[in-house]
């Protein structure tokens, strides 16, 4: 079931685009991110949801009504911002029944539904603390709070974890996902952080210059991504540029300087013989293996129970290797060697 849906909705500010027409659903109770760099459009396009901003043209459908031109306050959407705005003056309870006595409902009813959600966000116990008194993890619980009390047609999130430190945030991270397995709310949440994205979300629209580059699963954006700025965006990354030599059923060849990369299973859609192309490589699958390609070990990287190798090919062509501490070589020289199946070809851009 849909429960949103974008129909060629567009933002320009005089001359310029910064939200190019979009088509987009989402599906009742999915969890989707819009991924990107800064001023690729994503703040844009939540802002249009919330109704922060009016869309040049298109249409937002929220289940089954058209919202393009309803006022803020006429639409059922929770809104959770990068800086939490709590009131200060409000404890706990006050803060997640803010938007419930807006609604004018009775005290009977908010002193049954506060308590709810802040056992969801597992903030029980907390009713009655003042807001300068919480950890910043802790604010941004009581944030979420209470954007989910009243319910809303859509949950909104813009960036709300970039306050936190960074173990802090890997640990909300996945207090968010749990708490949206255990109830699903269709949510559209924003980040420029691929981690955040890859953890929490059931799909994840890349976002470049006001355009959607590619929507998917974590894995189908990580193994088949669409192009180079994708596969840049969504984990580490090898890119070797060449030219194609072949295509054939299914397989394919690119000449790089000193090498020759065989592809099976290709990705690139459009692409020639005699075009330019990169071959992607991720560093987990460039492995040690006798007999294969000499590499010289031109760094080493120490990352805990990984190490990244950066490796020089004879023909000048550098890789970067992942490896766990004891598959990693003593010798500055090695072999190495892929699985030809996990290379994809991309069209450049």
């Amino acid at each position: 079931m849909t429960a949103v849906a974008m129909h060629g909705l567009c933002k320009r500010f005089g001359a310029v685009e910064v939200l190019a027409p979009l088509d987009l659903e989402i599906r009742q109770g999915e969890f989707i991110s819009l991924l990107g760099p800064s001023g690729s459009g994503k703040t844009t396009l939540l802002n249009i949801c919330a109704g922060y901003l009016e869309p040049t043209a298109g249409k937002l459908i929220v289940g089954g009504r058209d919202i393009t031109a309803l006022p803020r306050r006429g639409r059922n959407i929770g809104m959770v911002f990068q800086s939490y705005a709590l009131f200060p003056h409000l404890d706990v309870f006050e803060n997640v029944a803010y938007g419930l006595r807006v609604r004018r409902m009775t005290s009977r009813e908010i002193a049954q539904r506060v308590p709810e959600v802040l056992r969801t966000v597992r903030m029980d116990g907390f009713e009655r603390r003042a807001i300068h008194s919480l950890s910043g993890g802790q604010q941004q619980r009581v944030a979420l709070a209470r954007a989910m009390v009243i319910e809303p047609d859509i949950l909104l999130m813009d960036e709300p974890l970039g306050a936190l430190d960074r173990q802090l945030r890997k640990d909300v991270q996945v207090e968010i996902r749990r708490m949206h397995l255990a109830h699903p709310r269709t949510t559209l949440y924003v980040t420029h952080d691929q981690e955040e994205a890859l953890v929490m979300s059931d799909r994840i629209a890349v976002m470049r210059a006001g355009r959607v580059v590619q929507m998917g699963s974590a894995a189908d954006l990580y193994e088949r991504p669409a192009d180079g700025f994708v596969a840049r965006f969504i984990g580490e990354s090898n890119l070797l540029a060449g030219t194609v030599e072949k295509l054939s059923g299914g397989q394919a060849a690119l000449a790089v300087p000193g090498l020759r990369l065989r592809v099976v299973g290709h990705a690139g859609v459009g692409l020639e013989v005699g075009a330019r192309a990169s071959a992607l490589l991720r560093p987990e699958h460039v492995r040690p293996k006798p007999g294969g390609l000499a590499a010289r070990v031109a760094e080493r990287i120490f990352l805990g129970e990984i190490v990244a190798l950066r490796l020089l090919l004879p023909g000048g062509v550098s890789l970067w290797s992942r490896l766990f501490g004891a598959d990693v070589p003593y010798s500055d020289e090695i072999e190495i060697g892929w699985d030809d199946a996990r290379v994809s070809i991309l069209a450049e851009t």
